[in-house]
């Protein structure tokens, strides 16, 4: 596969070399040009260098797509460093500079078109029953069942989780996981049945089995997978394990947004895009919804409301008022039919209108484009002593979209699990966050505010 991979990549390649030459040039004769020669093959190899040294054809089942890209833009940024300094030492002043721009736009383009394309033709196929890998689970636990979720809840990763084995009496974490038998019973079926991986989670009181397990994987050509219980130190999900000698140490690794390179990106895209959107958008748009809301009911336009910032730090947050003016707005959460919404609330609320002012929030550095929402206080000092790693979503700023938001957790909190999973999916983008899974959450939100939200109140 690697093979076939780099084959692709070096057509690619030189497909951009000539496409570039003809853009620059309205023709190919530069193509003959000795330093362009050299070069190009300088292009290639540093490529294929790069490729297999970084194991840059790595597919991983359970990896979003825009990891993948985010990874492959990366490798092209490497690339073009090495290209030009070999450029400069060589001094090759007949190699044209908007050439080479040229080239390395259209080879990021046919790159990312293919990575792309066949990502999702590959996800389409798994999603279909195709290039899919049988599973068992060994260990009736809550990583168990955790893993169980993950590995069902997604097609396309290409998994079918056959059951698990594993004390019965512990199966109500998860009902649809299916008892496969006991520990014991892992042999024989193992002899009947085709099973490509095993992912063992077992209780610490079990371990003792594990040697045993490795034998048969062995011994039935499976590929095997532990799943530690780090949660048992700490909540947070990011860890790094490195070795001292032959000793394993686990240490709490950083968020990507504690490095000041992703720091500072994600602000200057905060100031832009709010710069852009206060500019060209409320010009014309805040007048119109000012007076609609001043229509709707008596009262300002605007609604001001303190709440949990960046360090839990309280902060005001504005939106366009989407209900009659009442005592209770800082204490009672809207609800589905709230009476207290207007007719023009409503709409707000459903297109995500309302939050719109927030964007002076982000201009002025108190909130982010994207982040976890910030809640009331009053929610903050409830939640946090009902939810133990709640407090965790305010490492960051919060944000006028978020990744909880477009999985479809928005709106009024019903159940304590419905907050619980809300937080679940704000420590998932802090502790994953990219620049392009930026771009992905506001993208889906405003595709959401075109068709409405189900969940919006």
């Amino acid at each position: 596969m690697k093979i076939i991979f780099l084959f692709w990549d070096l057509i690619l390649l030189s497909a951009s070399n000539t496409i570039s030459c003809y853009i620059r040039d309205g023709s190919l004769k530069s193509l003959n040009n000795k330093d362009d020669q050299t070069t190009f093959f300088m292009i290639l190899l540093v490529w294929v260098v790069l490729v297999l040294s970084k194991d840059a054809y790595k597919i991983i089942r359970i990896e979003k797509i825009y990891t993948t890209l985010s990874r492959t833009i990366k490798l092209i940024l490497i690339h073009l460093g090495g290209v030009a300094l070999f450029i400069i030492i060589l001094n090759f002043d007949n190699v044209s500079r908007l050439r080479m721009l040229y080239f390395y736009v259209v080879f990021f383009v046919l790159v990312l078109l293919f990575r792309i394309l066949f990502l999702k033709a590959l996800k389409h196929a798994r999603s279909q029953g195709y290039n899919y890998r049988n599973v068992i689970i060994i260990g009736a636990t809550e990583m168990g069942a955790r893993m169980n979720q993950i590995l069902n809840n997604d097609l396309s990763y290409g998994y079918k989780v056959a059951g698990v084995f594993g004390n019965a009496t512990n199966l109500n974490i998860d009902h649809a996981m299916t008892n496969l038998g006991s520990l014991n019973d892992i042999e024989t079926y193992l002899s009947e049945n085709k099973v490509d991986e095993m992912f063992i989670s077992l209780d610490y009181k079990e371990t003792d089995h594990i040697p045993k397990l490795i034998q048969l994987c062995e011994r039935f050509m499976i590929r095997l997978k532990i799943i530690p219980n780090f949660q048992q130190y700490t909540k947070m999900r990011r860890v790094d394990i490195d070795f001292y000698e032959n000793t394993p140490v686990m240490m709490l690794s950083k968020e990507p947004q504690e490095f000041i390179v992703n720091r500072l990106m994600k602000k200057a895209f905060d100031m832009l895009f709010s710069f852009f959107v206060i500019l060209f958008i409320f010009t014309w748009l805040f007048p119109i919804l000012i007076l609609l809301v001043k229509l709707s009911s008596k009262g300002p336009a605007f609604f001001r409301q303190k709440r949990s910032g960046e360090n839990n730090e309280s902060f005001t947050c504005l939106k366009f008022r989407t209900m009659r003016v009442n005592k209770l707005s800082d204490q009672l959460q809207a609800k589905k039919s709230d009476p207290r919404i207007t007719r023009i609330g409503a709409f707000l609320r459903k297109t995500n209108l309302d939050e719109l002012p927030q964007f002076f929030n982000v201009f002025i550095g108190q909130m982010s484009v994207v982040g976890p929402r910030p809640h009331m206080l009053k929610h903050t000092e409830q939640y946090s002593e009902l939810i133990n790693n709640y407090l965790v979503r305010h490492f960051v700023k919060p944000g006028i979209t978020g990744w909880a938001q477009v999985r479809g957790y928005r709106g009024e909190t019903k159940e304590l699990i419905d907050m619980k999973m809300r937080v679940e999916y704000d420590i998932w983008y802090i502790e994953n966050w990219t620049f392009l899974l930026d771009l992905k959450i506001i993208w889906m939100t405003a595709t959401n505010m075109i068709s409405g939200e189900e969940n919006a109140n």
